[in-house]
């Protein structure tokens, strides 16, 4: 299965400056997909992750047009094809 991954600005140095990823994994899951993308790009892993492994607060990750946190986290299923796009929280005052 290919998934895409949209990259913002910020990430895309450890991304070989690329805001667009494509992987390959055999998981049927967000977190499998992850996985894939910092296998290949592993600076990437602690800007979305925790050390405990889950999102980060001040990142937001959409699957298609759904954001993942109300889809079930990093068990939300993926088909063939989907577009995943980081987004980082923007804050102001």
């Amino acid at each position: 299965m290919t998934v895409i991954f949209w990259i913002p600005g910020p990430l895309r140095p450890m991304a070989g400056g690329r805001s667009q990823v494509g992987v390959h994994t055999s998981g049927r899951t967000l977190r499998d997909a992850l996985d894939m993308l910092f296998e290949t790009h592993p600076g990437i892993r602690d800007r979305i992750l925790t050390e405990q492994g889950e999102i980060r607060q001040h990142v937001n990750l959409f699957v298609d047009n759904n954001d993942a946190r109300s889809t079930g986290g990093l068990a939300t299923p993926l088909a063939n094809g989907v577009q995943i796009s980081i987004m980082p929280a923007i804050t102001g005052g």
